[in-house]
C-alpha cells in the first residue's frame, strides 16, 4: 500500500501533465525513493492510482536500468558493459570489483552494501571505461581506482 506521503507526491506530478498515465516514471521514482526499490505490491498500488494495468506500470518499471525491482544496496553501482567500454578493458574493471566484493551482476554483498548492475551505456564512450555509483559517474577507469573509489562509499 502506498503511504499518504507517496501518494500525495504522486498526485502533485500527475498535475502536471495531461493524463495521469504520464507520471508513470515520476511514480515509480517516488515510491523507490521512499522505499529504496519497487515492489510488486507498489507496482500494482501505482497502476490503481494511475488508472493502468500492472504490466503498464511492470513494462515502464523493468525498461529503465535505474528502476530496481527488487532489493538494492544502499550503494548501487553501474558499470558500464557498453561496447566501448568492453574495447577499453571494462572486463577487468568488473572482475576486480566483482572479487573485491564477492558479487557478480544482480547480486548484493552480505552487509547490503554494494550492489552491481551491468548498464547498456552511460554516454561516456570517449572516456570508457565507465561506471556509476549511486548518482557519482566515474571515468577513464583502472584497477588502481577502484579502492579509492569504494572507500568512498564505507
Amino acid at each position: 500500500m502506498l503511504s499518504e506521503k507517496e501518494r500525495e507526491e504522486i498526485l502533485e506530478e500527475t498535475k502536471l501533465y495531461p493524463y495521469p498515465k504520464a507520471a508513470c516514471i515520476d511514480a515509480l521514482k517516488i515510491v523507490q525513493h521512499h522505499r529504496g526499490w519497487i515492489s510488486d505490491e507498489a507496482i500494482a498500488d501505482i497502476a490503481s492510482e494511475l488508472d493502468m494495468s500492472r504490466d503498464e506500470v511492470d513494462g515502464v518499471a523493468s525498461f529503465y536500468t535505474r528502476l530496481y525491482r527488487k532489493p538494492v544496496g544502499r550503494n548501487v553501482i553501474l558499470i558500464c558493459d557498453s561496447v566501448s567500454c568492453m574495447i577499453m578493458g571494462y572486463e577487468s574493471i568488473y572482475d576486480y570489483i566483482s572479487k573485491k566484493l564477492g558479487i557478480k551482476f544482480g547480486e548484493t554483498t552480505s552487509d547490503g552494501r554494494f550492489t552491481i548492475i551491468p548498464n547498456t551505456c552511460l554516454g561516456d564512450c570517449d572516456h570508457a571505461p565507465a561506471l556509476m555509483i549511486n548518482n557519482d559517474h566515474y571515468n577513464n577507469l583502472s584497477i588502481e581506482k577502484i579502492d579509492l573509489m569504494l572507500e568512498k562509499y564505507q
